[in-house]
């Protein structure tokens, strides 16, 4: 072994189980292997998992790297093609020479304290950290390990460890699209000069031109509210540095209720006019509990599945992560099955299919007709199929990994409209943060899309207590 580069990177199981590319994503930098790590990857490839899924996957791409690899190759390194890796290409950097993949290919003498005894895999690859820092020193071997305890026990030893960062998004989740921003009180005037306005389907719209119109985004909103003018619009369109603003349709009066719904603040109306328009086809709301995600989305979906006839019928899901200790297998079928992770989506409908008119007779038929339109499918079972027509809304997105979501996602066929809900802080899935949620994922990589928008809802119209609750544990 002769690391080629001044830096070697040892990488933990999880790393490699959580992202199989990660072999491809530290440039002209080597990487190294412990020999528990493939037994580890070993220990987890069966089963229908996410978790065993990357194991195969990251045995495929060793085994690729090996194809046609001899025995003194592998000890002089594999180098590492990015290009075995769909979407682990490096862009804008295809001059650099890629780094090299190094196995463990002898024991190596390491002197763990004795405060760290025993054959934990763990230790072994802290083992073979200390090895590799003693025998090679003018190299900076680093850890990437996702997890956190084995980092601490790393800096303890006097080792420099990391988390893998290739997957995060955004540095700081504040840094994430909200999908509007607020003009100042000087906008109109600076730029009332070049303006043009006309009329199109009972909207005002606006053509305007200048520097700071470049950085709007197609369907993004824009706010002014100085409290006696107040205006909204959408960014429709930028084109050769200006831009076609249109007026929202207020929802928060009761002309324009959607399945006896009305906004209750900017920013649920922001929603509410990305939900009805049918030019959009991806919409993404991120909201804490009580901001009114679920229940704009099913109002919007019974409105235009049962009313205006645009969609066959509403399809629900969601990831299936317990909060607590999980309870089982549940018994029935598929809906049935799902039916208790759908408490949100029964509660909801309560709201919106209240019948002023007593009787059980009503309520049961409303309940039936629901029952046919409203479907209740599992992520499990979702690969392969493809939806003409629907209205899919995917619940607790938040959950999901990145490729969990484009493979939900790319499930829409001609004329289905996706929405994703969810809160990133509340994540419930292991080694997913705020930064590397799939949810963060997709609103960053929507933005520039004329057909899809991005609202996040600030204020919760739960209730009192659920918003005093909010703030204040």
């Amino acid at each position: 072994m002769n690391p080629q580069s001044n830096r070697l990177f040892v990488l933990d199981t999880n790393v490699l189980m959580h992202d199989p590319t990660a072999l491809f994503r530290f440039k002209e930098h080597d990487v190294f292997l412990p020999m528990i790590v493939l037994e580890e990857l070993d220990n987890h490839k069966k089963g229908p998992s996410e978790v065993a899924r990357n194991a195969r996957q990251t045995s495929r791409f060793l085994d690729e790297l090996m194809s046609h690899a001899s025995v003194e190759d592998i000890s002089a390194g594999l180098v590492l093609n990015p290009l075995l890796a769909n979407g682990a290409s490096r862009e804008g950097e295809d001059d650099t020479p890629p780094g090299r993949l190094f196995f463990q290919t002898e024991t190596l003498v390491n002197h763990l304290p004795e405060t760290l005894p025993g054959n934990q895999p763990d230790n072994d690859i802290l083992g073979t950290c200390l090895a590799l820092k003693e025998q090679y020193p003018t190299v900076r071997v680093t850890l990437v390990s996702k997890d956190i305890n084995l980092r601490i026990k790393a800096a303890i030893v006097g080792l420099h460890a990391e988390d893998y960062y290739n997957d995060q998004v955004l540095e700081d989740v504040n840094l994430l699209f909200r999908g509007y921003q607020e003009l100042d009180a000087a906008f109109w005037t600076e730029h009332a000069e070049n303006m043009e306005s006309w009329r199109e389907d009972d909207h005002t719209c606006y053509r305007l031109s200048g520097a700071d119109i470049g950085e709007w985004t197609p369907g993004e909103f824009l706010y002014h509210d100085d409290g006696e003018r107040r205006f909204e619009a959408i960014v429709k369109r930028v084109e050769d540095g200006s831009a076609v603003l249109q007026t929202v349709t207020d929802h928060r009066s009761d002309m324009h209720t959607v399945w006896g719904i009305r906004a209750r603040n900017r920013e649920q109306n922001f929603a509410l006019n990305l939900l009805m328009d049918p030019e959009i086809d991806f919409v993404s709301l991120l909201g804490q509990a009580g901001t009114g995600k679920t229940l704009l989305t099913l109002a919007a979906g019974l409105e235009q599945t049962l009313e205006k006839k645009i969609y066959r019928e509403i399809i629900m899901t969601r990831v299936t992560v317990p909060v607590a200790e999980d309870i089982g297998y549940l018994p029935g079928t598929e809906e049935e099955k799902m039916a208790p992770w759908m408490g949100a989506l029964m509660d909801n409908l309560e709201v919106l299919t209240h019948n002023e008119q007593p009787g059980d007779w009503a309520r049961a038929a409303t309940n039936d007709l629901l029952s046919q339109r409203i479907k209740i499918r599992s992520v499990n079972f979702m690969r392969g199929r493809t939806f003409l027509n629907r209205f899919i809304i995917i619940d607790e997105a938040q959950n999901l990994t990145s490729k969990q979501l484009k493979t939900l996602i790319t499930r829409a066929g001609p004329g289905t409209k996706v929405v994703c809900l969810g809160n990133v802080a509340q994540i419930d899935t292991p080694y997913l943060t705020e930064t590397t949620s799939g949810l963060t994922y997709v609103v960053d990589r929507f933005r520039k899309w004329p057909h899809s928008g991005h609202v996040t809802l600030l204020r919760g119209e739960r209730s009192r207590l659920a918003d005093h609750a909010s703030d204040v544990l």
